[in-house]
Formats: structure tokens, C-alpha cells, sequence
């Protein structure tokens, strides 16, 4: 039994470090597939399944250089101020693997009402990947997410499946966040 996540989001600001953002590439959706694990070292961290992004130099990039699975998608985001509607269709590779999510986001979380589930799914530091037959690892520093509930109004996905794991059982748990700025560390063998 493990947790797996679907989490769809907007990426801002999107740059190699020193670099300038770039205005086409720099804001792009992004949903990734992943689940929580331990390292070699016991670190816990995240290893993806999957990471859909609507930019294509960004996926070539991302699998180059992360040696995680990038997919190159059609995705948007649209928030009217109530509600917030993720969708996207994939084009390369896995074309015909679809979601499309629409959630309510609650009030705000304060830090003492954050479970332990809360914090075993959101404090990781550490993506996980391999390299041919060696592990990888890039480390990810950012500030406590600002977390809210939310309410799933509607989800439809296939992504999952494409990943070849077993659908979900039981309600899923779901937040939200405005977001924070996220650096990632340059890759290293594990």
C-alpha cells in the first residue's frame, strides 16, 4: 500500500539558476504522478511516475538532465476565484493519457491543524531517479507549503493507469496552495 498523488500546478518563474525567465517557457502547467519513498541513505523523498508539462524544451530538458519522465502535454489552468480546473491531454511519449481535475479550495490550514499525513506528503526535500542502473538524486529546498483543503468537484483521469498502478481506494485526501519558490539542486549519483 503507498500513497500516490496527482498534483497539478502552475509553474512561474520556471529558469536555470542566473538565468533570466524567458517569457514562453518560463509559466507552464505541470502534473506530476508520484509517490513517497526512502532513498538509499533512508532520506525520504519522491519518486515520479510521471511528469506532464506543456512545454516541450522543458520535458527534453527535464529528462536529460533529472533522468525522470518527463511527457510533453496539452495542459491548462483556470482559476475563476472559487474554483480551479486542471485538465491535460498527453502528445509525447503516452499519447492519449488524460485528466482533468476541478477542485474548491477551503479556508486555510494552520500549521497545528496539519496531520501527520499532511506532513509526510508535502516536507520533501529529495526527488528521486536513476541513472541507467544508479541511483540519482536533486535535492529541493522551499518553505513550508501554505496549505488548504479542498473539495474534489470533479475528477476523470487515465494517468494513473498509464503508469500501470491500480486505480485508488477510498476518498482522496486533497489540498491546496497558492505556492511557494521551489529550487532544485543540480543531480546527483545517489
Amino acid at each position: 500500500m503507498a500513497w500516490v498523488s496527482l498534483t497539478p500546478f502552475l509553474l512561474d518563474d520556471l529558469r536555470p539558476p542566473g538565468m533570466p525567465a524567458l517569457p514562453w517557457i518560463s509559466r507552464t502547467p505541470e502534473t506530476n504522478v508520484r509517490t513517497y519513498v526512502r532513498g538509499p541513505g533512508g532520506e525520504p523523498g519522491i519518486w515520479f511516475f510521471s511528469l506532464d508539462i506543456a512545454r516541450l524544451p522543458a520535458a527534453l530538458v527535464g529528462r536529460a538532465t533529472y533522468a525522470v519522465p518527463y511527457v510533453w502535454s496539452d495542459l491548462t489552468v483556470e482559476d475563476d476565484g472559487t474554483r480551479v480546473r486542471y485538465a491535460g491531454r498527453r502528445r509525447w511519449p503516452g499519447a492519449g493519457a488524460r485528466y482533468e481535475v476541478v477542485v474548491e479550495p477551503g479556508g486555510a490550514l494552520r500549521n497545528d491543524e496539519l496531520s501527520a499525513v499532511d506532513h509526510f506528503l508535502t516536507d520533501r526535500f529529495v526527488l528521486y531517479s536513476t541513472y541507467g542502473r544508479v541511483p540519482g538524486r536533486a535535492y529541493v529546498e522551499h518553505p513550508p507549503w501554505p496549505l488548504a483543503r479542498a473539495t474534489v468537484l470533479r475528477l476523470e483521469e487515465n494517468l494513473l493507469a498509464s503508469a500501470g498502478l491500480p486505480g485508488p481506494v477510498g476518498e482522496p485526501l486533497v489540498h491546496h496552495s497558492p505556492g511557494v519558490p521551489v529550487r532544485i539542486s543540480r543531480p546527483h549519483l545517489a
